[in-house]
């Protein structure tokens, strides 16, 4: 029975649906169940820092309900994103309804869509890694897979990196730059792996133009069925999902940077280079995305095997609370900026 706890993942599409069908200020559900109730509760539950072992472990590994549990986020994800459409399409809503519908399915998109989507994108299964691109596509950041797993892994924790956030620098300007400088890396991505297997940059191999095509053919379908109003709900509900991917992105390695070896490369990848939590409910709601160390040092390992490490740096709260901190800069750097290392502190700037 413990491991249907991750089922607690589909509270946040559920409080979005029952904001899009009774509507009113039901609408703002899911912003006040994400960002005020589940951070009141990291706050008055313990954390939990137990590792599987063993033969439990193994267990855990082969269990295939935590795929399916995965799985389970395709159909509720665009079930509800084109059962949101349809509602605005065929209701007549007041300003501040169409508001909490926009975040709350942007919410849903960030969480059980990037975030699932980034779980099965680095899974070896060429289905599972499909599925992942698809969850992708409401977000209209398809791009994500070829940056992340190319460039984010490769780079984590140093300059290079656009999804690491530098000391000091405030969330609002994170956000910038790295959904500008993402967008570009993975079309330099794409270029260095076509050039790799001597392939022509804009060919049939391309992946980014597949994206592009796609994403543009998503909108097109929308417009086309829904109307020009609908489509501009689309594109804000997409704009609020990845957000709060970038987000996730700024707490997760907040001015913690690799040292650079005389060899001018940097230093490999360990436990002290990602920010993680123990807090039960962030962990859950997140498939254990707050484990981010062990998840950098074996970026293929299911997430429910993930493991706790000492030498890891704790955050003093869960990740949904953090992301509520981030958005008050200066609480966010009174908070953070002394658990920082002092030499990251100044490889950082």
């Amino acid at each position: 029975m413990k491991d249907l706890k991750y089922l607690a993942a589909f509270t946040i599409p559920i409080s979005a649906f029952i904001g899009i069908y009774i509507k009113g200020y039901w609408s703002f559900i899911t912003p006040v169940y994400a960002f005020v109730l589940i951070p009141a509760l990291e706050l008055l539950l313990p954390v939990n820092t137990t590792n599987f072992e063993g033969k439990e472990r193994e267990a855990k590994l082969k269990n295939k309900l935590f795929d399916w549990l995965l799985y389970l986020n395709i159909p509720l994800v665009f079930g509800l994103f084109y059962y949101s459409l349809n509602e605005l399409a065929a209701s007549s809503i007041a300003t501040y309804e169409l508001i909490g519908i926009i975040i709350s399915m942007g919410i849903v998109l960030g969480t059980n869509g990037i975030n699932v989507a980034h779980e099965l994108g680095h899974r070896a299964n060429v289905y599972e890694r499909f599925l992942g691109k698809l969850l992708l596509l409401p977000s209209l950041y398809m791009h994500f897979y070829i940056e992340h797993n190319y460039g984010h892994h490769l780079h984590a924790a140093t300059k290079e990196d656009p999804a690491t956030a530098k000391y000091n620098q405030s969330v609002y300007s994170f956000w910038l730059t790295s959904v500008t400088r993402q967008y570009i890396n993975a079309w330099v991505i794409q270029g260095k792996l076509l050039q790799s297997q001597n392939r022509r940059k804009f060919s049939l191999y391309n992946d980014m133009l597949w994206y592009t095509i796609i994403q543009i053919g998503h909108l097109c379908f929308i417009y086309y069925f829904f109307g020009p109003s609908i489509l501009i709900y689309a594109v804000l509900a997409a704009l609020v999902g990845f957000l709060l991917l970038e987000t996730v992105n700024y707490i997760e390695h907040y001015g913690l940077i690799r040292k650079k070896l005389p060899s001018g490369r940097y230093e490999r990848v360990r436990e002290v280079h990602s920010w993680n939590s123990n807090h039960v409910i962030g962990r859950i709601i997140l498939y254990e995305l707050t484990r981010h160390s062990d998840h950098h040092y074996k970026s293929s390992k299911k997430y429910q095997i993930l493991d706790y490490h000492d030498s890891s740096p704790q955050m003093p709260f869960g990740y949904p609370t953090s992301m509520v901190l981030s958005f008050l800069p200066p609480l966010w750097f009174r908070v953070m900026n002394q658990r920082i290392p002092d030499e990251m502190k100044e490889a950082s700037l």
